[in-house]
């Protein structure tokens, strides 16, 4: 588009008709009024957390499921529910959420405790103290109140992947000898994460555990249905559009995200096309849009270990001609361990990793007997040879290499 057209491409967008009403709806970050088909894990978290407004410290609490399923959304509104009955009730309990991923927030151990700081009032430095000295400051903190404070651990499996599992320990230990209690709740996507916790960080955090299943096709159909009252104006929506999205996100184990991802994108698609209505095949191209960077999407959203695992693949695939097998890469993955000081998975563990990247579409994993040797996985990669490079470029930003 020619620079002198800019300005008035712009003008006519301004007074152009908008699809949408509140786009927001349709986001991640949005916080509906409602939370459908999660009655009975809403009801299992406020069942853990009601012994804080008597001023108990409530059970450590773990929350499993894959992406898309409601945890997070359930949780801020479950702990949300709890703060304002505890707020009119004059107690003294806080709720804190942090998303363990955040780069420059709370990736590190550091950068952890500070934001837990900030957000009990205490200002500190991004960078220059001490870790040990962030302890002792949370450590006065937590001493001098009678505060209970439950602390929401978004994606943890991915900060326990990257810096250990010590934080943990140091935070379930904290309460025994300061006068406030402190709480966590941990969110992950992985559902054998605490699995691979030490034994004695896993004894002291004696956890409870929430399963959420993935929503099926009915479940999300409605979820769509209220989100978009909310996000479009009305009649804009095609006979059909809900039930392809909600269909399409159940294929894709049940993730919500995804169906109001497309939606969204859908709607933008037919926007620019200055379409008065959301069409079916408004929802095919942007599932075509949306897929092209599925496959970095869910490399950038993956643990630490998952992103060594492919790595791992991918180096061994662009050094060797055929297939290539799980102890391949595994001693593979190992070196790369410790080469960044990680802690290494078990052998089955990878083995499990590989197989869920099978189920993405990214490798190819055949299992193939070796007689009284016991069974292998033969693992070829699916993408295409294009595609390797950038991968294998992305995933070394990641993971610093």
């Amino acid at each position: 588009m020619a620079k002198s057209n800019l300005g008035s491409y712009f003008e006519n967008f301004l007074i152009k008709d908008s699809l949408f009403r509140s786009k927001q709806a349709l986001q991640t970050n949005y916080d509906p009024e409602a939370i459908l088909h999660r009655d009975e894990q809403m009801q299992q978290i406020a069942d853990v957390l009601a012994p804080s407004l008597r001023m108990e410290k409530p059970s450590n609490l773990f929350l499993y499921g894959n992406t898309g399923t409601g945890k997070t959304l359930t949780t801020k509104y479950a702990t949300s529910e709890l703060a304002s009955v505890a707020k009119k009730q004059s107690l003294g309990l806080r709720t804190v959420y942090i998303n363990c991923k955040l780069k420059r927030t709370a990736d590190t151990e550091y950068r952890l405790i500070a934001q837990l700081l900030r957000d009990l009032g205490r200002e500190v430095p991004a960078t220059g103290l001490p870790t040990e000295e962030l302890y002792k400051i949370l450590f006065n903190i937590l001493n001098s109140s009678n505060d209970v404070i439950i602390l929401i651990l978004d994606e943890i499996d991915y900060l326990v992947n990257k810096i250990g599992d010590g934080f943990l320990y140091n935070f379930t230990r904290m309460h025994e000898s300061t006068n406030s209690k402190i709480s966590i709740i941990g969110i992950s996507n992985d559902l054998t994460f605490i699995d691979n916790v030490d034994a004695r960080v896993k004894s002291s955090l004696s956890e409870e555990e929430i399963v959420f299943p993935p929503y099926n096709a009915y479940q999300i159909q409605n979820i769509l249905r209220e989100r978009a009252k909310v996000a479009f104006k009305e009649d804009v929506i095609s006979p059909g559009v809900i039930e392809k999205c909600a269909a399409h996100a159940a294929r894709e184990h049940g993730d919500a995200r995804r169906a109001l991802e497309l939606l969204r994108v859908a709607g933008e698609i037919a926007e620019r096309a200055s379409s008065k209505k959301i069409l079916l095949a408004h929802i095919d191209e942007a599932e075509n849009k949306i897929d092209r960077d599925r496959i970095y999407d869910v490399v950038s959203t993956q643990p630490r270990q998952y992103q060594l695992t492919l790595f791992s693949i991918i180096s061994l695939a662009s050094a060797k001609k055929g297939a290539i097998f799980t102890g391949e890469i595994y001693d593979f993955y190992k070196s790369l361990c410790d080469r960044f000081n990680v802690r290494p998975l078990t052998h089955r563990r990878i083995s499990d990793i590989i197989a869920e990247y099978d189920m993405l579409g990214i490798v190819n994993a055949k299992i193939i007997s070796k007689g009284r040797y016991g069974r292998t996985r033969e693992i070829t990669i699916s993408l295409p040879k294009e595609s390797l490079g950038r991968l294998s470029q992305f995933l070394e930003k990641e993971l610093g290499l």
